[in-house]
């Protein structure tokens, strides 16, 4: 008769290790992002025909380029456009419709700490901008894109800041007002930021009082610093302590009014 140890068969119930819960609701929002085709459209799609459509056709005021190509000066913008629909808009939208169905206060009696939902998207965030600059990358190299080698480590840092901070946002936003209201929302500060928050029009293009403001905004200060670091090879403080200040400010204030229903 075989006989196994004392309680070789004794449940015991507990929390996991944080690390495992954080990877697997990464990859629980991650696949739901990848699979929701208006995501795709939002995040991917459109980017990639804005940088096909503006490299190939003259219809912005770009200045004079001096020796730099036109792919080479909307790049950068184009990533930060990805970054601020996939972190900002994309993660506001989403946030906002789990609270309508009530996926927040579900998982919210499930062993997930509430900060480990939060690291759960933001983790997801990065993923989904990390596959936005290798397609967006890839098809821009295509397109005759030579980054500066010498700024690719600050593009990255610049990139990881963005996504923080317009994260942040998008959890302000998606996590304090209504589903539809937040859809609303959403979409129009989309397409202000990408017309006038200096995605498309460069701060330098614009009068200097508009100029200015362009560039504290955490869209111009991505745009911005992303052109630096990959036209000239060099990192701006400015940009980097704008969306520190906005993503510090707006985690902040989420944290006091992000609701779960």
């Amino acid at each position: 008769m075989t006989t196994f140890a004392p309680g070789t068969f004794t449940p015991k119930p507990g929390t996991g290790r944080r690390g495992r819960m954080l990877l697997a609701h990464a990859k629980v929002e991650t696949s739901l992002t990848l699979r929701n085709g208006e995501q795709i459209l939002l995040t991917l799609l459109i980017p990639l025909a804005l940088l096909v459509g503006l490299t190939v056709l003259d219809v912005l005021p770009t200045g004079n380029l001096g020796p730099v190509s036109k792919v080479d000066w909307i790049t950068p913008r184009i990533l930060a456009l990805a970054v601020m629909s996939s972190a900002f808009t994309g993660q506001a939208i989403a946030l906002g419709f789990d609270r309508r169905y009530g996926v927040l206060k579900r998982l919210s009696a499930t062993a997930l700490p509430r900060w480990l939902l939060v690291a759960g998207r933001i983790v997801s965030a990065l993923v989904v901008v990390a596959v936005q600059v290798v397609v967006l990358g890839i098809v821009a190299a295509f397109l005759g894109w030579t980054p500066s080698g010498a700024g690719v480590a600050e593009a990255v840092l610049l990139l990881v800041l963005g996504t923080l901070s317009f994260g942040a946002l998008g959890v302000l936003l998606g996590g304090a007002l209504r589903a539809e209201v937040v859809l609303a929302l959403a979409n129009i500060v989309w397409f202000a930021l990408l017309l006038a928050g200096g995605i498309l029009l460069a701060p330098s293009a614009l009068p200097s009082g508009a100029a200015t403001l362009v560039e504290l905004l955490p869209s111009g200060a991505l745009a911005e610093g992303l052109r630096e670091a990959l036209v000239d090879g060099t990192l701006g403080l400015e940009p980097v302590a704008v969306l520190l200040g906005w993503g510090v400010v707006a985690g902040v204030i989420a944290t006091r009014t992000t609701r779960l229903t």
